[in-house]
């Protein structure tokens, strides 16, 4: 029988830890086989990605996009993920595309920053009041609860109704002060030009940049990348993909073998010294779509 998990009543027994541990967990396992395929119809868009890693499953991401929606007053993106048991092929699940993106991002940068982060870090800066900021400051929260939070917007007024909407989080009006006085730094936006500057980066700080996921897309300069030890998520969706890592390669400031590890290589995610800077790039993937899917059908049938 197929398990249909809504986003209410498949988060409520939800662990942002439990999750970094579950991600960790299955790249012990043979690396995944992934792929992702586009539909079009004028502006209307369908997403597929898909994974299979032989020991936990296949998952199929599917996402429509339609850009007219909102006038509608109707979400831009609706979507599913379907699980199929590894082995026998069967469906096995049905869980909202919203609830396993909420958790797949958050938790995918939180495992990175409980590995390269120094634990005693006690200011948190959010970048970008949206939703994967609000997301970010729950996951981030769980691993060190005796951090203080800020958020910083382009638009002021949204980080002030974040800070509104969430007990404790202060608001920064300058970027380069509030960078400055961070131990962490996580940055969720859509920017295609590099906004966070190098040369304010801390001796110590851990970086996480999530927003940038096409090759036009950057969130960081040069000098960032060049003063940080980097890493990422996954070789396979960043550094050939995504502008944070491609350009630069592309254009000589940094080369691929300067990305340090990424997680089916975790037991390189470690700090060998305070001082140092840490650059992470979560560029997402189906196979972490996977990981994540699975957790929550093993939290929901716990119960």
């Amino acid at each position: 029988m197929t398990t249909i998990i809504d986003f209410e009543a498949g988060e409520k027994d939800l662990d942002w830890l439990g999750l970094t541990d579950a991600i960790e967990a299955g790249h012990k396992l043979p690396k995944a086989e992934i792929s992702d395929s586009l539909l079009y119809r004028g502006k209307d868009t369908l997403l597929q990605r898909q994974a299979w890693i032989d020991g936990l499953g296949i998952a199929v991401k599917s996402a429509t996009i339609y850009p007219d929606n909102p006038a509608k007053d109707l979400p831009l993106i609706h979507g599913a993920v379907t699980l199929f048991d590894d082995a026998t092929g069967i469906l096995s699940a049905l869980i909202d595309f919203h609830l396993v993106t909420k958790w797949k991002t958050a938790g995918d940068s939180l495992l990175a920053a409980r590995k390269l982060a120094r634990p005693d870090s006690r200011k948190i800066l959010i970048v970008g009041a949206g939703t994967v900021g609000r997301n970010l400051q729950a996951a981030y929260k769980t691993a060190f609860p005796q951090a203080s939070f800020t958020v910083w917007n382009r638009t002021i007024s949204n980080a002030e109704k974040m800070a509104s909407e969430i007990e404790g989080l202060s608001v920064a009006t300058d970027l380069e002060t509030a960078v400055g006085e961070a131990d962490i730094v996580t940055s969720a936006t859509m920017s295609t030009e590099p906004f966070l500057r190098g040369d304010w980066f801390q001796p110590g700080q851990h970086i996480d940049l999530i927003g940038a996921y096409r090759p036009d897309m950057r969130e960081t300069d040069d000098t960032a990348l060049r003063r940080a030890r980097l890493f990422a998520d996954s070789y396979a969706t960043t550094v050939d993909h995504i502008g944070e890592y491609k350009t630069p390669i592309a254009n000589g400031v940094i080369s691929k073998e300067d990305v340090l590890a990424d997680y089916y290589s975790i037991d390189k995610f470690q700090r060998t010294s305070d001082d140092e800077i840490t650059l992470f790039k979560n560029g997402g993937g189906a196979h972490l779509d996977l990981m994540t899917s699975t957790y929550i059908l093993n939290r929901f049938q716990a119960e």
